[in-house]
């Protein structure tokens, strides 16, 4: 049953784009995909349990390269001894291509109702320790349950930029100068004279209070004083009598 990719299949697997899953093995997943030349192609990957099982992935790289020595006379006589021993089903797909390591694949030519590469998957999951047919009981590997595909690791990243002799010279100048500023500013903030004398502080401002008008004063009226007669009205000289001689002012 074809199925769409799912997140963490890898699009690509060595050059076969990947576009679609074909069947999930217990041992690995099997994928539908294209060779460079347009051909579709079936390619199996282990999982990523199964690809650190030593004994799993050697069972799975033994079983490709097995299926490659069906080519030629020599070949032929490898391949008649496996088939005789059980080793290589006769329906056994031709290999396109293969990749061993840590995470290994391989890709056959893919057949609509033919076995494709889920063939070299079987052999990965063992249920006995007998040569020829298996018997014995059934046990279940630790990496049964895993359904994520092995992918090679990453690509190293590249080695950084080497810089030019000028941009070099350039940082190393714009450096030195922020430094020798910085050193500036702190030489003047730390080492200032204390006999420099401080900036004049403004006055305060000047507050004018408002002082109510002056009111003015009648005079009292001044008393008439009695003259040398001793009569108090007001037609007697005011002059007194002793001043001039008595005769008054002239």
């Amino acid at each position: 049953m074809v199925t769409p990719l799912q997140y963490g299949d890898p699009p690509h697997v060595g050059p076969f784009a990947l576009q679609a899953r074909l069947q999930m093995a217990p041992a690995g997943l099997v994928y539908l995909g294209q060779a460079p030349d347009g051909r579709v192609v079936s390619v199996a990957v282990l999982s990523s349990g199964a690809a650190l099982d030593a004994a799993a992935r050697d069972r799975f790289v033994t079983a490709i390269r097995d299926a490659q020595g069906r080519t030629g006379v020599r070949g032929w006589g490898a391949s008649l001894v496996d088939r005789v021993r059980g080793r290589v089903p006769p329906d056994t797909p031709p290999v396109l291509a293969m990749q061993d390591g840590p995470a290994p694949w391989v890709a056959v030519p893919y057949m609509p109702n033919s076995p494709g590469a889920e063939r070299f998957l079987d052999p990965v999951p063992v249920s006995g320790t007998l040569i020829g047919q298996r018997h014995g009981p059934d046990f279940a590997h630790y990496w049964l349950g895993d359904r994520t595909p092995a992918l090679p690791a990453p690509p190293a990243p590249p080695p950084p930029p080497v810089a030019t002799r000028r941009a070099v010279v350039l940082a190393s100048t714009l450096l030195a100068t922020l430094v020798l500023a910085l050193l500036l500013v702190t030489w003047m903030m730390l080492f200032r004279g204390e006999d420099e004398p401080e900036p004049p502080r403004p006055l305060p401002n000047t507050q004018f209070v408002p002082t109510p008008p002056p009111e003015p004063a009648s005079p009292e009226p001044q008393q008439p004083t009695p003259g040398p007669s001793g009569s108090g009205d007001g037609s007697q000289s005011p002059w007194p009598d002793d001043l001039f001689d008595g005769r008054g002012p002239i």
